[in-house]
C-alpha cells in the first residue's frame, strides 16, 4: 500500500467518524452512504479517464470530504466548513500544499450552481449528482425532500417539490464527456417520468398560457429589447473607455520618446563638443554640468514613464473560482499553458459577472498605469523646462562674467619707463 492509499484509507475512516458522531440524523440524504457513493463514482470515472496518481488522490480526497461541512448542522456555507475540515486533516498528514489547494478548489466547485474548471473538478461535480441518472433517483429524491422538510420544520407540497425538481433537472448539465454520454440519457428518462406526473390543475394552467400566448410573448419581447439595449450601452461604454485609455497611453509614450530623443541629442552635443572646449574655458564647467544633470534627470523620468511592469504570469484554479485574476491582461497568464488559459477563459465567458468584472479591472489598472506614466512624464517635463532655463541663465551669467574679466584685462594702462 503506497502513501496515497494510506492517506485515502485514513480519510475514509476520519470522514466516517464525522458522519457517525457529528452530522445530525436529520440529514437523511447527505450522509455517509451518499459520500461513499460519490467516492465510488469518482473512482470509476478516474479509471475511465486513467487519471494520474496525484489527480486521483486529489479527486478521491475531495469526494470524501466534500460534504463533511454538514457537521455544522447547516446547509448554507457547508462547502467552506468542508474545506476547513479537509485542510486540517491534510496538514496533519503533511500533504503537499499544491494537493491541499486543489482539494480545496474541488470542494468549492460543488457549491450550487456548480462551477468546475479542471477535469478533476468536473468529475467530482458529476459524481456528486450521479443519483440524478440512476434507477434509485425516486428513492434518493424522496430522501432529499425529507431532509429539506426536517431542516425547514414544515412539509413541502408534492406540486412545489415536483416543479422544483423539473426546473433543476432541466437546467442541470453534466460537465464531463462520461457524464454526457452515459449519465445524461438516464437523467432525461427520470425527468420525463416526473413531468408525466403533472396534475390536472397544472395542465389547465399550461392550456391557458397556450391559449393566450401573445400577452407573455409581448412582455418577453419588451424585456429582451430593453435588456439588449442596456447590454449594447454597457459594451459601448467599455469599448470607448478602453479605447480612450489606450489612446492616452500611446500619447504618453510618444511624449516620453520625444523627451528621451531631445535629451539624448543634447547630452551627445555636451559630451562631444562642449566638454572638449572646457579645458580652455573652465568658467563654463558649472553651467555645462547643470545642463547635463538636467538632461539626465529629465531622460530618467521619461524612461520610467515607459518602462513596462509585468506580474508573475501565473494564476491558479482558486483564483479563477474566486474571480481574483484578470485574464484580459497578458501579465497574468503568459507563463500558463494554452490549455489552462483556454479553460479559464471559457469559464469566464460563461459567467457574465466575471467577464464584466474582468473588463472593469482591466480599465481600472489601465488607469493606474496611466496615472503613473503621466506623473513621471510631468516630472520629466518640469525638470527639463526649469532646468533648461537655469542652465541658460547660468551660461549667460558666466558669459557676462568672462566678458567683464576680458574687458578689464585689456583696459589695464601700461607704464613707460
Amino acid at each position: 500500500m503506497n502513501e496515497g492509499q494510506v492517506i485515502l484509507a485514513d480519510a475514509r475512516h476520519y470522514v466516517s467518524d464525522i458522519f457517525a458522531h457529528k452530522v445530525k440524523p436529520e440529514f437523511v440524504f447527505h450522509n455517509i452512504e451518499h459520500t461513499e457513493a460519490v467516492a465510488e463514482a469518482s473512482s470509476q470515472m478516474a479509471d475511465y479517464y486513467q487519471l494520474s496518481d496525484e489527480d486521483r488522490l486529489v479527486l478521491l480526497l475531495s469526494a470524501w470530504f466534500h460534504d463533511t461541512g454538514y457537521s455544522s448542522g447547516k446547509v448554507e456555507g457547508h462547502e467552506e466548513i468542508s474545506v476547513q475540515i479537509a485542510t486540517q486533516f491534510l496538514q496533519q498528514h503533511a500533504v503537499p500544499d499544491l494537493v491541499q489547494q486543489r482539494v480545496t478548489s474541488c470542494i468549492r466547485a460543488t457549491h450550487m450552481p456548480q462551477s468546475p474548471i479542471s477535469q478533476v473538478e468536473k468529475i467530482l461535480c458529476d459524481a456528486d449528482l450521479l443519483h440524478l441518472s440512476t434507477g434509485d433517483f425516486k428513492a434518493m429524491n424522496q430522501l432529499l425532500k425529507q431532509e429539506r422538510e426536517n431542516l425547514l420544520g414544515h412539509k413541502i407540497s408534492k406540486k412545489e417539490w415536483r416543479k422544483g425538481n423539473i426546473k433543476f433537472l432541466q437546467e442541470h448539465k453534466y460537465f464531463t464527456e462520461y457524464g454526457q454520454q452515459y449519465l445524461e440519457p438516464k437523467k432525461q428518462e427520470n425527468l420525463q417520468a416526473i413531468a408525466r406526473k403533472k396534475d390536472d390543475k397544472e395542465v389547465v394552467e399550461e392550456t391557458e398560457e397556450k391559449a393566450f400566448p401573445y400577452v407573455s410573448d409581448v412582455n418577453k419581447a419588451d424585456e429582451k429589447t430593453v435588456q439588449k439595449s442596456a447590454e449594447r450601452g454597457i459594451q459601448t461604454m467599455f469599448r470607448l473607455t478602453s479605447s480612450n485609455h489606450l489612446r492616452l497611453s500611446s500619447m504618453s509614450d510618444n511624449k516620453s520618446h520625444i523627451m528621451i530623443s531631445v535629451n539624448s541629442i543634447i547630452i551627445s552635443i555636451i559630451i562631444s563638443v562642449l566638454f572638449g572646449k572646457l579645458a580652455t574655458n573652465k568658467e563654463y564647467i558649472i553651467p555645462a554640468c547643470i545642463l547635463l544633470s538636467v538632461c539626465l534627470a529629465s531622460m530618467t523620468f521619461s524612461i520610467l514613464a515607459t518602462r513596462p511592469s509585468v506580474s508573475g504570469g501565473r494564476f491558479t484554479e482558486e483564483d479563477i473560482r474566486n474571480k481574483k485574476t484578470n485574464l484580459l491582461f497578458f501579465g497574468n497568464f503568459f507563463r500558463m499553458e494554452l490549455e489552462d488559459y483556454q479553460r479559464a477563459m471559457n469559464q469566464m465567458m460563461k459567467d457574465g459577472d466575471y467577464l464584466y468584472s474582468s473588463i472593469i479591472k482591466d480599465i481600472y489598472y489601465l488607469g493606474i498605469v496611466l496615472a503613473k506614466k503621466y506623473k513621471y512624464l510631468r516630472i520629466s517635463y518640469t525638470i527639463f523646462m526649469w532646468g533648461l532655463i537655469i542652465a541658460v541663465v547660468a551660461f549667460a551669467i558666466t558669459g557676462v562674467i568672462v566678458a567683464n574679466h576680458t574687458t578689464a584685462a585689456t583696459s589695464v594702462p601700461t607704464i613707460d619707463y
